[in-house]
């Protein structure tokens, strides 16, 4: 739109064209005009125009600024109060309210502190025609508080394992941004295997060792006052495999045997949220954020689904690598379930959110503002929703509509006020309040009572000039009460406009959508309503377009030469255009070699920077037109150097000679760019299967412009051709057209035939389909044909659709079959397809192994063998042979305990293995099953076999009771796992003196049947240390030890055990000032700090003391060396020594030694894994089955730990 307005008598104000524009709306839902014309007779209640937020955070660093503006005539007064009650400014003197305004300034930075000012605050607007009122504005000082004070002590992991560092933050005002960094600052790299939580947490689905470092912190980033709050550093270490296996390798002689990972892969466990299913509930119109964080090993994926929906697509995001779904803008609508899945190698979890969308109150309908005249009705509408539905509540003037005066002209109906025959005295700011417990809406609406007749607002006689076929828009700005109703005149004897030529606008104003000739004069416009009426002309001109009639030209010059452009322009001769060129859309260069006259540019002397786009414009006061040309400069001299770079593309693609399966495509190469083609490449497109993917066809010589191709049938064919030299490939050519090739049959069948049974009765034949390119036709199938391999049958086919699985059903049990799978289409069958073979459906076997021998090899090992079941009982695939054993009780016939049965499978087609771990002096059974495919065959008759007695474990417990002068009595329980019949007790003792020298060492044999001794003629006040075992006839098994005092007199009051060397003071005090016997304490101690060096120095260098001498002379016959041939065991060593001579060992408080049960085999350790053996005999599996844990008889045991047990206790 091109006007111009020139008024003649009466000037527009600066703000009276926005004004006219405001005001030229419907009167009735805008505010009175505060137009300098009509302040001084119009009054209009408040409103309120800015007011601070609801939720009011202030920084307590600053002074605090509640703002309060609001508009009316007369200007409002403002009042506040604050928690319900008023508050009065004038008796702090901290606080102000600005000037002309009701902001309050509240000044705490020289003195006062913000907490003092915290709570709800309420603003009141108020003039003779009404009150406004603010939103309950709540006043709250922004909090960043320090981290307490915590220890955190150091996290050791094992590889693997799953972690979740806290945060747990300090509570702030508005909450915290939480982030984890490191000492230098630097943020921790995150991943799907770690990543921060919507809490804050850090948290591992599985820990590496690269994930050990000592400064792992939580930062709290308060933005309100900029500071940031760090909790103290976490440690974390994790330990690797290798570390672990350093530990055990010392007792390993089979390292397939002992083979153990850092932790053991397992699928997905959620670390948050908890449980199976958990509830949120979100805000209309808020973001959704729905967290789920997995562990396992491997590190789980996430996933999310709805369940019964899908997920929007334009409001859906996902962050923290998945494991956080958000959906923006939130409704009603995106409530349900929401699933988690979290899945890897090993399985996968579920998780179900329930999500309830609630909403605060929002807007259908707020009350808009009503001008009315006396007499006059009309409504304020107040509708608003929610979750739950929000009440809604009228207020006039600030005050319950309930409890104010009541107004004859008004009567509430819900959410609507209907107003009715309204006067003066009906003027008032109603406020709906729309509520519920999630929030609240407050919306003031006045309503003005005025009585005026219409004024027009526009200046008098404006003069609008448009050019020709262009609209042109007269205003005609007005205000009345009632609202005006407005008609528009064309001259002076004129009848009223209509809208079938004109366009007559809600807001005055009159519209020609194009104006011509004989849309000049005068047009006035008339407003009335039924206090009277106002007219005011104003006047239209229409104007000749301004063209450019000769434009200037292109133009190629050489350097040094002159150049001119022309530019000749016609325009309404009452208008006077401006010429302006322009060089490349800027000013023409500052150059007196550039000089410009009526039409004309002249450039004198061009040089190379004078090229470029020169315009001419030409601007008048309504309009404009423009005209471009361009300029090149060439050298007078030789041809610039060549400019080397790729080829053009080439063009013009031609197919001819177009046969079935052949296809001429000739080309025109493009522009070489001074280095020579070497070679074209040929791509192709398939339009009718893959339509957008180019693929190779041929290259040819850079010297040929024509290529044959071989085609294939049934494709749509596109071609396009790229050029290459030796400086690169150039841009694809354009496409050719297209070319569709005939159908034929299939040239090659369907690969990776196979056919695996999945029932007894069925065999399932499964392919590799063929794509649509070597389908070569439409209608493609597959003729599925199969026969008994080793039968005379004919072969049986079928075809079926383009799929890639048949199940060919009533078969016989594990037969083999010959299965071919040929391609067909509706032209014809590919080559006839190669046989492969496959087999039916597996079944259980049939047949038990036979002549089951078992020979025991000592007292923890056995052997078995069995005879093969024959190759055809099998009925499937032989994947081995399958051992139960189970102890079925003690030779002794004292331990009768029910074992689970345990299992060990050895593959293939052996007929023996080693069955380790057994329990000495036992009665076992067993039995062999052969396994297939689909399972296990019938068990063989029971085989029962007796193990050896083995040495026994140590004693249950060893206590020392009645201590007196010259006796101690022990007492004991028996050893836990005697492992055969107990021969005797061997009691072993010797004393020790203050400085732990040990006394002679008396050996004491004490009858199997005994649980109590007391030794007699002991030393008074002398301690002694007591080595206790059971022997059997194989030997004798594991010690405890314990120590004990004999009392000092015939009281029988044992001392403390630091005591003793004090109570021989105490019976020496008569000569310890005697300077002799101070000499000679000074000698002993320090001949005893010179044997403490040399015992440190003996047990560094591997020393045995006596007793352990004495133990290696009676080697436990059942842990001997064992040969590799057997597979059994090797050498292994004690890793603590029970050394009679070890410093400083003391007992528990109540002087009893209490040991585990020792483990009789790696079974108690076992997951469900089926075991396996090698050929000859030793481990590489591990058992399956379950057994009950003993319950623990001891709390601490002295035995030597088994090997088998070591490794487990770490696996």
């Amino acid at each position: 739109m091109q006007l111009k307005i020139m008024p003649k008598k009466k000037h527009l104000s600066a703000g009276g064209v926005p004004l006219i524009l405001f005001l030229c709306q419907m009167i009735s839902a805008l505010d009175v005009p505060l137009d300098p014309k009509l302040l001084h007779d119009l009054v209009q209640p408040p409103t309120i125009t800015q007011q601070s937020p609801k939720d009011y955070i202030i920084d307590p660093r600053e002074n605090i600024v509640i703002q309060c503006e609001a508009k009316g005539k007369p200007p409002p007064s403002f009042s506040w109060t604050r928690n319900g009650t008023h508050f009065d400014i004038d008796k702090d003197p901290l606080v102000t309210m600005k000037p002309g305004s009701g902001t309050l300034v509240i000044n705490i930075m020289s003195e006062g502190k913000a907490e003092t000012y915290e709570g709800v605050y309420q603003c009141t607007a108020r003039n003779e025609r009404g009150a406004a009122v603010s939103n309950n504005i709540v006043v709250r000082p922004s909090r960043s508080p320090l981290w307490t004070k915590e220890r955190l002590e150091p996290i050791v992991l094992q590889n693997g394992q799953s972690l979740v560092l806290p945060c747990r933050p300090p509570i702030g005002l508005p909450p915290a941004i939480i982030f984890w960094m490191d000492n230098s600052f630097q943020r921790l790299p995150q991943s799907e295997r770690v990543s921060q939580g919507l809490n804050g947490d850090l948290y591992f689905s599985n820990v590496l060792p690269e994930d050990t470092r000592e400064d792992y912190i939580c930062y709290a980033r308060f933005n309100h006052t900029q500071t940031i709050q760090q909790k103290q550093p976490i440690s974390l270490k994790v330990i690797s495999v290798d570390e672990l296996n350093d530990t055990i390798a010392a007792n390993l002689s089979d390292t397939e045997f002992y083979g153990a990972k850092s932790s053991k892969e397992r699928p997905p466990t959620f670390l948050t949220p908890e449980g199976n299913e958990s509830h949120k509930e979100e805000l209309r119109g808020n973001v959704l954020s729905l967290e789920c964080i997995a562990e396992g090993l491997p590190t789980p994926i996430i996933y999310w689904i709805k369940e019964d929906g899908m997920l929007p697509a334009n409001r859906t995001f996902y962050r923290n690598f998945k494991k956080t779904l958000q959906i923006t803008h939130v409704s009603e609508a995106d409530s349900g379930n929401y699933q988690c899945i979290a899945k890897n190698a090993l399985g996968a979890v579920h998780h179900t959110i329930s999500v309830t969308v609630k909403a605060a109150p929002y807007w259908i309908v707020a009350p808009q503002n009503l001008v009315l005249s006396p007499g006059e009705n009309g409504t304020l509408i107040c509708r608003a929703n929610g979750n739950p539905k929000p009440r809604i509540s009228w207020l006039t003037n600030g005050v319950p509509i309930e409890i104010a005066l009541d107004d004859p002209s008004r009567k509430i109906d819900g959410d609507t006020i209907i107003f009715s025959n309204v006067q003066e005295s009906s003027s008032a700011v109603y406020q709906c309040n729309a509520s519920n417990k999630y929030g609240y809406l407050l919306a003031n609406a006045f309503v003005n009572v005025l009585a005026e007749p219409p004024r027009i607002l526009t200046s008098a006689n404006t003069l609008y000039q448009v050019i020709a076929n262009r609209p042109a828009l007269l205003d005609c700005a007005f205000f009345g009460s009632p609202m005006p109703t407005i008609e528009w005149f064309k001259g002076t004897k004129g009848s009223a406009l209509h809208e079938d030529i004109y366009v007559l606008h809600d807001n005055g104003t009159l519209e020609i959508p194009v104006a011509q000739k004989d849309s000049t004069g005068t047009y006035t416009c008339v407003a009335r309503n039924k206090l009277g009426m106002a007219k005011n002309e104003v006047h239209l001109e229409i104007k000749d377009p301004t063209r450019i009639i000769k434009q200037p030209e292109y133009a190629v010059v050489q350097r040094g030469s002159k150049v001119s452009f022309e530019c000749r322009v016609k325009h309404d001769h009452t208008l006077i255009p401006t010429i302006m060129w322009l060089k490349d859309n800027g000013e023409l260069p500052n150059d007196e070699r550039f000089s410009t006259d009526k039409d004309h540019l002249v450039v004198s002397d061009v040089k190379d920077d004078d090229g470029g786009t020169y315009t001419c414009t030409a601007n008048t006061t309504l309009d404009s037109a423009s005209a471009s040309a361009v300029l090149r400069v060439v050298a007078p001299t030789p041809t610039p150097a060549p400019i080397y770079d790729v080829p053009n593309p080439p063009f013009d693609l031609e197919l001819t000679n177009q046969l079935d399966k052949s296809v001429q495509l000739t080309w025109t190469p493009g522009d070489d760019n001074n280095s020579p083609i070497t070679k074209f490449i040929i791509e192709y497109e398939d339009a009718m299967h893959d339509a957008g993917l180019w693929r190779h066809q041929a290259e040819v010589s850079g010297t040929q412009t024509t290529a044959q191709l071989k085609l294939s049938p049934y494709v749509n064919y596109s071609f396009r051709v790229m050029a290459e030299n030796s400086i690169g490939r150039s841009m694809p050519s354009e496409a050719s057209e297209q070319y569709l090739t005939k159908a034929a049959e299939p040239d090659q069948n369907p690969m990776a035939v196979e056919g695996l049974g999945t029932e007894p009765d069925n065999l399932v034949i499964t392919w590799k389909p063929l794509n649509g390119f070597q389908s070569n036709g439409p209608g493609l199938q597959y003729k599925v044909s199969w026969r008994q391999k080793d039968g005379d049958d004919e072969w049986t086919s079928v075809v079926v659709a383009n799929v890639s699985k048949y199940i060919v059903s009533g078969t016989p049990t594990f037969v083999p079959y010959l299965i071919k799978v040929q391609a067909l289409n509706d032209v014809g069958f590919a080559p006839e397809p190669a046989a492969v073979m496959g087999h039916s459906g597996e079944d259980l076997p049939m047949v038990a192994p036979g002549n089951v021998r078992v020979s025991v090899v000592n007292s923890t090992l056995a052997e078995v063998h069995w005879d093969p079941v024959p190759p055809k009982s099998v009925r499937g695939h032989l994947q081995g042979y399958r051992i139960y054993y189970w102890k079925t009780q003690s030779s002794s016939k004292r331990n009768r305990r029910h074992i689970e049965k345990k299992i060990l499978t050895f593959q293939g087609t052996k007929t023996h293995g080693m069955l380790p771990g057994l329990q000495p002096y036992s009665h076992y059974a067993l039995n062999v099953r052969v396994v297939n495919g689909k399972g296990e065959g019938p068990a063989s008759t029971d085989r029962g076999f007796h193990t050896p007695e083995g040495v026994p474990s140590a004693p249950s417990s060893l206590k020392i009771v009645n201590p007196t002068l010259d006796s101690l009595t022990l007492e004991w329980d028996p050893p836990s796992h005697p492992n055969g019949i107990l021969t005797e007790y061997i009691l072993q003792y010797q004393p020790i003196n203050s400085t732990h020298e040990l006394g002679p060492l008396v050996d004491l044999k004490i009858p199997a049947n005994k649980t109590r001794w007391t030794l007699k003629n002991l030393n008074f006040s002398t301690r002694y240390k007591f080595y206790f075992y059971a022997q059997t006839s194989v030997g004798p098994g594991s010690q405890i030890t314990e120590e004990a005092i004999t009392t000092v007199d015939e009281a029988g009051i044992p001392p403390p055990d630091v005591g003793a060397g004090k109570a021989m003071a105490s019976r020496q005090v008569d000569i310890a000032t005697q300077g002799w016997f101070i000499g000679l304490m000074c000698a002993v101690a320090l001949l005893i700090l010179i044997l403490l060096i040399v015992c440190f120095i003996r047990r560094n260098k591997g020393g045995k003391y006596p007793v352990k001498e004495k133990e290696d002379a009676h080697a436990d016959p059942e842990i001997q060396p064992m040969k590799e041939d057997d597979g059994t065991f090797g050498e292994y060593s004690d890793a603590e020594d029970h050394k009679p001579l070890k410093k400083g060992s003391r007992t528990p408080s109540d002087r009893t030694v209490k040991k585990e049960d020792s483990d009789d085999s790696l079974v108690d350790y076992g997951e469900g894994v089926n075991g396996q053996f090698n050929e000859d005999g030793s481990f590489i599996g591990q058992y399956s089955g379950k057994k009950e844990k003993e319950p623990a008889e001891g709390n601490e045991s002295s035995e030597a730990p088994s090997p088998v047990n070591a490794m487990n206790s770490f696996v």
